[in-house]
């Protein structure tokens, strides 16, 4: 039996305990001419998994409805018809937010049947990309709630995103991850389900959306792919609820990043091909860029040299369009150099060991945050040894541990690992001394 999640949120939202539940469904029980005795431990049961016999389900929802003033179906509450599909996330707005809020409060208290969960492949993995870029669009996302939703509420969503991004950028994904999620559950949620206009609630879900897309990419550099994923399905429904198609091809470029890193070179290329298709007069340069950047090295890895060059010249192409002060906060992380070691590395593949060099060489030459000079001093030191040169890729490889100082991230470490094996390898005394030092960073646990 998996918990019932979707249950125990609406607990949470209702501020109903468990006896409290209980109670209640008694007493609907008695209105139907039941004799009912249920008591805080048969809500229990149900949370972790068991299914209530005959009416009470129907009876649960009819008190959920009660106190939440809204229509709650047996869906709503975890307990639809056994081998029935669930219903897809574009069917309905209000019932993707219950399940959205569930998914945060189950990972705020550390389900593993969710952190532990894994990435889907194939159609689930297509689907919620399929549903962003098709009709039905929604007409209307206005909702009555308690809590009135002001602008005020809408700027505190947008800076939170760009605190969390930011601590992210300096102390990685699992530091970041908790506060997240934590800030989501206790300040995003509530607004979700409060009261809105169309749109301001469009609004809204934009400013959800993004916040939404940190805590997937936490989830990721915590090596919790299935869980980053969901989170990336959700930012990309919010972003359909928005209007916004720029957001939603943002949240395609973090699905096609994923899918580059299980080895799912072809849905990295679909994924890419329907971002750049969909997104129309909102795809800014740097966004272009990227994805064109992730398409060359998807092609490199299928072999397919002819289309990962025609992606690196058009990634170079909009690189050169980025225009500082014109691109959605979103976007920030297209640094300069971005594309040089995205280049890079597709080179590198293709087996153009010079000009990935040259590519890696000018990325860390350019100004870069923390993170991101961490895998731009990787891929160099990579380069560095395919050319023979073990003591300057030696060298290159001790800036990279000192600037991966103090940042939790599975992804950063994976980086040292793969450095560390290519070291080894060299014989190089330098290189000895470098691996050692790496040893050192991953001696700690996260």
């Amino acid at each position: 039996m998996q918990p019932n999640t979707l249950l125990d949120a609406l607990l949470d939202e209702a501020g109903i305990s468990h006896a409290g539940l209980a109670a209640r469904v008694n007493q609907v029980g008695r209105a139907r001419g039941l004799s009912l005795r249920y008591e805080h431990t048969a809500v229990a049961r149900w949370l972790k998994g068991q299914r209530p016999r005959g009416q009470v389900p129907d009876m649960i929802c009819e008190v959920f409805a009660a106190r939440l003033r809204r229509v709650v179906t047996l869906d709503d509450i975890g307990l639809g018809v056994p081998g029935e599909p669930a219903p897809p996330q574009g069917s309905s707005l209000s019932g993707f937010v219950e399940r959205a809020t569930a998914l945060w409060r189950s990972d705020e208290q550390q389900r593993r049947h969710i952190i532990e969960a894994a990435a889907v492949t194939g159609t689930p993995a297509v689907m919620p990309v399929w549903e962003w870029e098709n009709p039905p669009e929604d007409s209307d996302v206005s909702r009555e709630g308690r809590t009135r939703v002001s602008l005020a509420d809408i700027e505190m969503l947008k800076s939170a995103r760009e605190h969390y991004e930011l601590m992210y950028r300096k102390a990685g994904g699992i530091a970041t991850r908790s506060r997240v999620v934590g800030f989501l559950n206790a300040e995003t949620a509530p607004l979700l389900r409060g009261a809105y206009n169309d749109t301001l609630g469009r609004q809204l879900h934009r400013a959800t959306g993004g916040l939404v897309a940190v805590a997937g990419i936490c989830a990721y550099d915590s090596d919790a792919h299935g869980l980053a994923q969901r989170y990336f399905h959700q930012a990309l429904r919010l972003a359909k609820a928005s209007g916004d198609r720029g957001l939603g091809a943002y949240v395609i470029a973090l699905l096609v990043n994923q899918s580059l890193y299980m080895s799912e070179h072809r849905q990295a290329v679909a994924f890419a091909e329907a971002a750049l298709r969909a997104a129309g007069g909102q795809l800014t340069p740097a966004l272009a860029a990227d994805l064109y950047a992730m398409q060359a090295k998807a092609y490199a890895h299928l072999g397919d040299a002819t289309n990962a060059l025609s992606c690196i010249r058009r990634a170079e192409s909009e690189a050169q369009r980025i225009r500082p002060g014109h691109e959605p906060d979103e976007t920030g992380y297209v640094q300069p150099g971005l594309v040089n070691v995205q280049v890079a590395e597709a080179l590198l593949r293709l087996g153009d060991v010079a000009a990935a060099h040259e590519n890696a060489a000018a990325a860390v030459d350019t100004p870069a945050h923390d993170r991101g000079r961490v895998h731009r001093l990787a891929m160099l030191s990579q380069i560095e040894l395919r050319r023979g040169e073990a003591d300057r890729a030696a060298r290159t490889a001790v800036r990279m541990v000192e600037r991966a100082r103090g940042m939790e991230s599975q992804r950063l470490r994976d980086r040292l690992r793969v450095a560390r094996e290519h070291l080894v390898t060299s014989g190089c005394a330098d290189a000895a001394e470098a691996a050692r030092l790496i040893d050192g960073a991953l001696r700690v646990p996260l």
